[in-house]
């Protein structure tokens, strides 16, 4: 079967989701350009502020993008490619993109605070609570999982280091032009973009070669530095810089893939049982990023809601880039299935360079196809999964520190600090060093203590569970709003059924492997989901009783 036709597929399908399964949840959710956004009612200058579509679009895509969508599909491929191109499919039209979409619409009705200030409008204080402690150690696992991504790419292909510095350099330079010295959009964006290519070039020239660990401890200061810098100054241009990278993979691996017609050499269709797991619900978790994310929720809330200069621009921020992220997930999920499965088998593995290595020479060969050197276009994708996982991973800190300040944020915690110790504390803790310390220091110290492998299936187990927690939330929202909910519903309910079989089979797994960190992870992530389950039904049952 031709490779060419699976991705033909799944673009027409996903224009066709975003047409019509798109505008029609654009009328459920009333989206109204009329209404001021948070953007423009709170602006601050540092984390509110008015976004032009086109940057925030960038921002948002590759905030979302991350490694996520490229190892979830090859990791999952060893089920067959049949299963998880379909979850793609559908899981990126009916249940990521709905996710996403409901999760930036209910942040900016709820004044742009995070999924965690709906929840408690809809839940409960008590609700709120265990949300942000359960997506803060959710973060501290996404913050550990890309560290590790990031420094083993930079390790195995020095040229993305260093032209991945230039990046950065090359963004606060934008910001400053851009909001600081007025420059026009297009003048400052067509600068930047040849200079964002030339930056490719440098890194060749110029590859900075450090050890694993100091590439760590240099990645934990920058992301350190990224979370309390001014949103305008680094996060902003610089995820907009790095979505030309995410477009251009993305172009350049789709005509690659038309242009070289590979054919699918995998099986459709492998084994219930692998070495993964069982397919349910292994599969569903594992894909994550490509299919749906709760971690976007947080990007949603965290960020973006923040930047969204009208409401109208949410379905193409929101909606549209699921969609597009689903593409990327199609294109890792192919650069996997060119492979004889023997190939696979050994490339999969840590020896043979793992899923990083897959994509990037699969990509790279692809884009080779039109003319352009193999070793140049293999550096190019490689650049590339450290711009995904790069801005994934400084976006994350940021809203590890969001959810820290607002977990100790209100009256009572101030009181109780000052009544303790006669100073107020809660000045400390609330603070953005503080909280962004903390926030480090845990997902670091896990980073370097797990591995890649291990912490990846408790992250996807994780992160699913969020997204189904933030469901619930917003199907909640729906029905005190007194409105039609299925459209949330029901991938809610099927994401919790998955994830918390998921996690389940964790604990028992690490119990047997006597992994006793992960297992505390594990465990600690589930019951607080449960609890946050029964919390979430009772308090609706007594205010709908009321």
């Amino acid at each position: 079967m031709s490779a060419s036709i699976l991705l033909l597929s799944a673009i027409i399908l996903f224009v066709f989701g975003y047409r019509f399964y798109g505008r029609f949840l654009s009328h459920k959710l009333g989206i109204d350009p009329n209404l001021q956004t948070p953007a423009h009612t709170m602006n601050d200058g540092v984390d509110y502020m008015p976004a032009r579509r086109s940057v925030l679009v960038g921002h948002h895509f590759a905030s979302i993008a991350g490694a996520g969508p490229i190892l979830g599909p090859i990791y999952g491929v060893i089920f067959g490619w049949v299963p998880v191109f379909f979850w793609i499919l559908i899981g990126s039209i009916f249940v990521g993109g709905v996710h996403d979409f409901t999760s930036i619409v209910a942040s900016v009705r709820h004044g742009g605070k995070s999924i965690g200030e709906v929840i408690e409008s809809v839940i409960g204080l008590s609700g709120k609570r265990l949300f942000l402690i359960f997506a803060w150690f959710m973060l501290i696992l996404v913050v550990a999982v890309f560290c590790r991504a990031v420094a083993s790419i930079f390790v195995k292909a020095p040229a993305t280091a260093s032209a991945s510095l230039s990046i950065v350099l090359l963004a606060v330079l934008f910001g400053l032009s851009l909001y600081h010295f007025k420059i026009p959009l297009w003048v400052a964006s067509s600068l930047s973009v040849l200079l964002l290519f030339g930056c490719l070039i440098l890194g060749t020239r110029f590859p900075i070669q450090f050890s694993f660990q100091t590439w760590m401890f240099i990645l934990i200061g920058y992301i350190f530095i990224a979370s309390v810098t001014p949103v305008w100054i680094l996060l902003q241009p610089r995820d907009y810089l790095n979505s030309f990278l995410l477009y251009a993979i993305l172009l350049g691996g789709a005509v690659g893939i038309f242009v070289s017609n590979p054919q699918v050499t995998f099986p459709s269709f492998t084994s219930f049982h692998t070495d993964l797991g069982m397919l349910f619900p292994i599969l569903f978790v594992t894909v994550a990023c490509g299919a749906i994310s709760g971690f976007h929720s947080l990007v949603s809330s965290g960020t973006t809601s923040k930047q969204l200069n009208n409401e109208r621009d949410a379905q193409v921020v929101g909606y549209g880039s699921m969609l597009i992220e689903g593409i990327l997930a199609v294109i890792a999920l192919i650069t996997a299935l060119v492979l004889a499965k023997g190939d696979y088998s050994y490339l999969i593995t840590q020896k043979g360079g793992g899923p990083i290595e897959i994509f990037a020479t699969g990509v790279g060969g692809f884009i080779a196809s039109l003319g352009i050197p193999q070793s140049t276009a293999v550096t190019f994708a490689a650049l590339a999964i450290s711009a995904f996982a790069l801005t994934s991973l400084d976006t994350a800190t940021r809203l590890g520190r969001f959810l820290f300040q607002e977990y100790f944020s209100g009256e009572k915690f101030q009181k109780f600090n000052k009544k303790e110790s006669g100073l107020d504390q809660a000045n400390l803790i609330q603070n953005r060093f503080f909280a962004t310390f903390c926030t480090v220091g845990a997902a670091g110290a896990l980073a370097f203590t797990g591995s890649s492998q291990t912490i990846w299936p408790l992250f996807g187990a994780s992160n699913q569970l969020l997204a189904a927690i933030v469901l619930l939330a917003i199907t909640i929202w729906f029905s005190k709003l007194k409105k039609k909910n299925l459209f949330v519903k029901i991938p809610m309910v099927f994401m919790f059924v998955v994830t918390l079989t998921a996690l389940i089979n964790l604990v028992h797994k690490n119990i047997i492997g006597q992994n006793w960190i992960l297992f505390s992870f594990s465990f600690f992530l589930l019951i607080l989901a449960v609890f946050l389950i029964f919390q979430a039904l009772r308090d609706f049952k007594v205010k709908r009783d009321k």
